[in-house]
């Protein structure tokens, strides 16, 4: 098959573009893919052969002629956009070209059955990759989109690349019991809640050799550092940007934390995982309870206020044991269950497949 990716992020690198770097690595070992995309960074980082384009707005006609015209000109079957702005443009550019769109959607979305919902997601739409079960239950119950046109695919974890990656820098830990969290600083990852509860676990414990690591960049920042102030635990708190090659900061870290409160199942949670951190995420966030058990491979809270966040954090501090049996049990069913051939496989045939019901 001939596939082209989609991504019009202006910037930044999240857990949507390591997932297409991811998918099209494997996929390209089998398959011709290319990538369309905005940023020159997030393009720079994806190795396939790759076209920037203008991606100025959905009903953008530069980019609607290009795209057409190397859809054409390469034989693409499959597009498989990852944005909302990208589902629109690959939905139109595959009614003018007869190849398919296929659209990766890893958050949860109600669609409410409106009409431009109904066009973006159903009659543009010839398939859609959702990585979690409960995203596609949400699809279903408020969507009129057929059962059929969705397919849930686990992300794939390249564990050896991760561990080979977390060897490359030696690094010492930032603090004797050090938890992370890494994403986007954004309201929807729920980085304030996060620095909330560790303030309280620190108030409540009166730990000394604790500290939170926070990766990532994001709009956020400069509240989140003032919140960090405001609670008088700055000094207990790093915050180290985006990094590109993050594992040697979670492979000395104890414990992960991601708070956000829509996810499908996230990228940096299985990373964490592999690199042996024992887990706190919110159970109410996506498909995190279809993988995750709480007190079994993870602890999971049933909302995001910074009680309930001080509460996991004090339990891990308090009972190291308990703390590196998590982590450990995490390991194993992210190895288990996220295998990288597997997430390959699966995508190569939901594409077959959806070339074939579509001429049909």
């Amino acid at each position: 098959m001939n596939i082209m990716f989609l991504n019009s992020a202006r910037r930044g690198w999240g857990g949507n573009e390591k997932w297409i770097r991811l998918a099209a690595t494997e996929l390209q070992k089998s398959h011709t893919v290319l990538l369309a995309y905005r940023d020159p960074e997030i393009g720079n980082r994806i190795p396939t052969d790759g076209i920037r384009l203008p991606f100025h707005h959905e009903a953008d006609l530069e980019t609607i002629m290009k795209l057409a015209a190397l859809v054409r000109q390469h034989n693409i079957d499959v597009l498989i956009p990852t944005k909302r702005k990208d589902y629109v443009l690959a939905g139109i550019v595959a009614r003018l070209t007869g190849c398919c769109n296929i659209l990766r959607l890893g958050i949860v979305r109600d669609m409410r059955n409106s009409v431009i919902n109904n066009l973006v997601y159903n009659i543009l739409a010839d398939g859609i990759i959702v990585n979690a079960r409960h995203i596609k239950t949400t699809l279903l119950n408020s969507s009129s989109i057929p059962e059929e046109k969705i397919r849930v695919i686990y992300n794939g974890v390249d564990r050896q690349n991760i561990l080979q990656l977390a060897k490359e820098t030696t690094i010492n830990p930032p603090f004797a019991f050090t938890l992370t969290g890494m994403g986007e600083l954004s309201a929807r990852k729920g980085f304030k809640p996060l620095i909330q509860g560790f303030a309280r676990f620190l108030q409540q414990t009166g730990a000394t050799d604790a500290g939170l690591v926070i990766i990532g960049q994001g709009s956020e920042r400069q509240e989140l550092e003032t919140l960090t102030s405001d609670l008088g635990i700055q000094k207990k708190v790093n915050f180290k940007g985006f990094l590109e090659n993050p594992y040697p900061a979670l492979a000395v870290s104890n414990a992960f934390a991601m708070i956000s409160e829509n996810e499908g199942i996230s990228n940096a949670v299985l990373e964490a995982a592999i690199l042996e951190n024992a887990l706190i995420t919110t159970a109410s966030g996506g498909g995190i309870t279809e993988v995750f058990t709480h007190n079994t491979n993870a602890l999971l809270l049933a909302d995001s206020s910074p009680e309930n966040i001080a509460d996991a954090i004090t339990a891990l501090y308090t009972n190291p044991e308990r703390c590196k049996q998590l982590a450990q049990h995490a390991c194993k069913t992210v190895v288990q269950r996220f295998d990288l051939d597997k997430m390959t496989r699966e995508i190569t045939t939901f594409c077959q497949q959806t070339i074939e019901r579509k001429k049909s």
